[in-house]
Formats: C-alpha cells, sequence, structure tokens
C-alpha cells in the first residue's frame, strides 16, 4: 500500500500517543466505528510499539502506522511491530532509502520549499506538512503549491475540528493529521464512545 492510498482512505489521521498498549485494540475499533480507518501511533512512549501489535492482531481492518520515526533502529522496530506506514516529523535523506529498503510506506515532515525539493528530488511526492500553523497554515501550502504542483501534503500540527475544512479544501491537502478524533483523556479514561463520535465527525469533513 503506497502512502497516497493510505492518505485517501480518509480526511483525518488521528495521532495519538498511548500510554497503556492494552487500550490499543479498544480505540482502533471506536475509531473503525466512526470510519477512520488508519492511525498514526507515536513514538513517544515505551507502549507505542506494543500498541502497534495489539492493533494488528485484534483490529487487522486498521491501517496502523508508526510516527516520530527518527531512525535506523526505529525503522526496524516499526516493521517487527507490524507497522504499514512509518511518518517523520522532518525529512532525513539516510531515512527515505532506510524506510523504503523495510518496505513501509513513508510520510516525511517537511516545513519550507527548501526542503520540499529536497525530498522531491529523493523521489517524494508525498509529504507531512509539519508543524503546521507554524509553517504558515493553509496560507503557507496555497502558496507553495504553483511552484510544486507535483507534491501532496498531509498537514499536522495545531489542526483542529474547527479548521480542518480549511486545509482540506486545498487542492495540494489529501488529508490532515491531529489528536482531535482521539483525545489523550479519552484515551486514558477508555472512553470509546466519545471517541467513536469524535472519529464520526471528523471522517465526515470536508473542505
Amino acid at each position: 500500500m503506497n502512502v497516497r492510498d493510505i492518505l485517501k482512505a480518509g480526511p483525518v489521521i488521528p495521532v495519538v500517543t498511548i500510554d497503556d498498549a492494552a487500550q490499543a485494540p479498544g480505540l482502533a475499533k471506536a475509531l473503525m466505528a466512526g470510519g477512520i480507518r488508519v492511525i498514526e501511533i507515536t513514538l513517544r512512549t515505551p507502549a507505542a510499539l506494543d500498541a502497534v501489535r495489539a492493533i494488528r492482531e485484534q483490529v487487522p481492518d486498521m491501517i496502523v502506522g508508526i510516527g516520530t520515526l527518527l531512525d535506523a533502529e526505529q525503522v526496524a522496530a516499526a516493521v517487527e511491530a507490524g507497522a504499514v506506514f512509518a511518518v517523520s516529523p522532518g525529512f532525513d535523506q539516510a531515512l527515505v532509502a532506510q524506510v523504503a529498503a523495510a518496505g513501509l510506506a513513508y510520510l516525511p515532515g517537511i516545513q519550507t520549499v527548501s526542503e520540499a525539493m529536497a525530498a522531491r528530488r529523493a523521489g517524494l511526492d508525498t509529504l507531512k506538512f509539519f508543524p503546521a500553523k507554524a509553517a504558515g497554515g493553509t496560507y503557507g501550502l496555497d502558496q507553495i503549491r504553483p511552484v510544486l504542483p507535483d507534491i501532496a501534503f498531509c498537514p499536522t500540527g495545531g489542526i483542529g475540528a474547527e479548521d480542518a475544512p480549511a486545509y482540506l479544501a486545498l487542492p495540494n491537502v489529501l488529508c490532515v493529521g491531529g489528536s482531535f478524533p482521539a483525545p489523550a483523556d479519552a484515551i486514558r479514561d477508555g472512553d470509546w464512545a466519545r471517541i467513536e463520535d469524535l472519529a464520526r465527525r471528523a471522517a465526515a469533513l470536508r473542505g
């Protein structure tokens, strides 16, 4: 599955940080019940890789990826855990080759036109725009579009349900990433009904 196909699966990719891997299957089931088929689990806690394994085993229809990927060791760990795709906060030429060799779909982050051009030279045409608001938000993405018309983006960073439609309305945006379909307190409390409701609203977002 290539990264564009993954990003086209829905308008929002929940970006989540999980402290207890036992909660991951319940979270994934709630998101899927709400119409979201893709989840990014960040490598910010010791539970992240076990959370990926649990989702792959118990909710196999969920497309699960690893976020905050920074080095080759994490690439190997992501593959071993069963991740389908990987997301990095920035662009690292060495990681592009390592992730490709591992067979993962890859979404590296960029913030500037120079970084986007470097990623394009590396053969990438689908990028994360991060942190979106700090990098110019919808205005920045709209300015990039005519000079790099073949590049598509998933903006992430500071995006909520209220401003997601403005990003999704841009021709060079495939989807947005954010925590708003699965807030940290709802995950912590195991409030799957709330997450299902938020996921349903997120899945219905259109620009």
